[in-house]
């Protein structure tokens, strides 16, 4: 019965999330793609450009918290279908800016509509998933990231060649037709979404009873061994920390991501090339999303599993500096990719596997909000080491600092796999 219900649970809930994901990645990180236009057509140097990029985390930091609360008080289904809408409406009106002001603003404005919405996910899934499947859901549900790059990047590529129609420049029909699907497709998450198993109809009667006393009871387990109030959860050194591991994947996905294009298209290609180059990494990444999270859930081990998957994308990184030919250079980048695209379902199960409730709630969107400041910092030093260097080797060696460093905490801080199980407490260090 086990095995029927939480397939019958990922079926309804894990593709649905992972379509409104997919338009939530493509709307951060088409900017990149609109550069190859955008910053010749309004003057933008690659420091503006990344300080741009990156303002949007920003606004993300500023209202990251708040959001993640809103969502367990207002229920998924009502929260991200407003967070969808509002940032389709803004991300369409990127086609509207003119000069550097406007593109800072709409950045950050885009940034603080978004906020909640990859945390509130997260927490959503810890409403329906017991912690043995945590990693390989939420994996399927990332499956979006490369997914949205490898579709989205030769999309974005033909959408540029739009340019003229209606008087509009490329990169303005870029925002336009990757922003309006977003704002349908929230509309539709208020009749889809459900928020918890309590309201889910489409379980039978005994369905729905299991599936509530099995999360009750880990639930219980968690508590009884700590349970923190959600200003606690806000200052526990623990969750700290684990904003600053969780910098490290950021920087590693935002440096890349928001530069990759740009780094393709020195390689002399044209801009519908530059698109299906640029997917090759992603398209290697949806291996990694799925394989390694699963392989971590039958293995019931996630500490080794996290540090290496940060080393292996630190890695990477840092090799694809010593490859000036472009095959050698983006083979090093599949490489980073691999770490990276199976980083974010192994971490996620360590905080979710002490904190539940509200803190989950707080606690959640902190570690996301502290980590995701990254998308600032590392955009921004790529493109201010561009400048000072002529190329992107220095930046990428910045980047790959990082995910190094947090293999290093991750290791240091450790994980209790009893009390993620829901083992009684006095099993859990």
């Amino acid at each position: 019965m086990e095995t029927e219900i939480i397939g019958k649970v990922s079926r309804r809930i894990v593709p649905f999330v992972a379509l409104c994901y997919f338009l939530c990645y493509l709307d951060r990180v088409n900017v990149g793609f609109a550069a190859l236009q955008m910053n010749s057509d309004l003057g933008f140097s690659a420091t503006v450009f990344g300080w741009g990029a990156g303002i949007f985390f920003f606004g993300y930091f500023f209202f990251e918290v708040p959001s993640n609360l809103a969502l367990e008080r207002f229920g998924a289904r009502l929260w991200i279908a407003r967070i969808m809408v509002t940032w389709g409406l803004l991300s369409a009106a990127m086609a509207l800016i003119w000069n550097e002001t406007s593109f800072l603003v709409l950045r950050f404005l885009l940034g603080a509509a978004e906020a909640g919405f990859f945390p509130g996910i997260i927490l959503f899934q810890t409403y329906w998933f017991p912690s043995a499947y945590r990693a390989r859901m939420v994996g399927r549900f990332m499956t979006a990231i490369p997914i949205s790059a490898v579709i989205g990047a030769p999309l974005s590529g033909l959408i540029l060649g739009m340019d003229g129609i209606w008087g509009l420049r490329g990169w303005q029909w870029l925002f336009i037709c990757e922003g309006v699907p977003t704002v349908l497709l929230g509309l539709v998450v208020m009749f889809y979404l459900t928020d918890g198993p309590e309201k889910a109809s489409w379980l039978d009667a005994d369905a729905r009873a299991w599936l509530i006393d099995r999360l009750r009871r880990e639930r219980t387990v968690r508590e009884a061994h700590a349970k923190h109030t959600l200003w606690e959860a806000l200052k526990h050194p623990r969750v700290l920390l684990f904003g600053l591991v969780y910098f490290g994947t950021a920087a590693a996905g935002y440096g890349l991501g928001f530069w990759l294009p740009t780094i393709v298209k020195e390689f002399g290609v044209s801009d519908l090339q530059t698109g299906l180059i640029t997917a090759i990494p992603y398209a290697v990444g949806v291996a990694a999303v799925v394989i390694w999270p699963l392989l971590s859930d039958r293995m019931q081990e996630r500490k080794w599993n996290t540090a290496l998957a940060f080393l292996v994308a630190a890695a990477g990184l840092a090799l694809s500096t010593y490859f000036p030919d472009p095959v050698h250079k983006m083979t090093m980048l599949c490489i980073a990719a691999v770490g990276m695209f199976a980083i974010a379902p192994l971490f996620w199960t360590l905080p979710t596997a002490f904190l539940s409730g509200t803190a989950a709630a707080g606690g959640i969107a902190l570690i996301n909000s502290i980590g995701n400041l990254a998308g600032f910092a590392a955009p921004y030093a790529m493109g201010y080491l561009k400048d000072a260097t002529g190329g992107f080797s220095a930046g990428l060696l910045v980047v790959a600092f990082f995910p190094f460093l947090s293999a290093v905490l991750v290791l240091l801080l450790g994980h209790n796999p009893a009390l993620e199980r829901g083992v009684a407490p006095e099993a859990a260090d």
